[in-house]
């Protein structure tokens, strides 16, 4: 469905919130805009999306957290070598 298309009663539309994707029918529209409660009263979720957002729910918790892959974090002497390294490679060779 475009954008710009006039929802109906019956309509089926898909919404996408950052990466969950729902699609519902539209039940009813509203002549103007109100609360959330009346908004909820106006579309109903199709089971399958439902099934599909309870899913990807499930993995994304079992899913392992960002940065678990990247091991212990450095000891103070090895954070010194790094920060040591990092100034060497920018401030470059000197003399000569």
């Amino acid at each position: 469905m475009k954008p710009a298309k006039e929802i109906r009663a019956g309509d089926r539309v898909a919404v996408s919130i950052g990466v969950v994707r729902r699609t519902v029918v539209v039940c009813g529209v509203a002549d103007k805009r109100g609360p959330a409660r009346v908004a909820t009263t106006l579309y109903e979720e199709t089971p399958e999306s439902i099934a599909d957002r309870e899913r990807h729910a499930r993995e994304r918790r079992l899913a392992a957290p960002l940065g678990a892959d990247l091991g212990a974090r450095p000891t103070k002497q090895a954070r010194r070598r790094l920060e040591a390294l990092r100034r060497r490679q920018r401030d470059g060779p000197r003399g000569g």
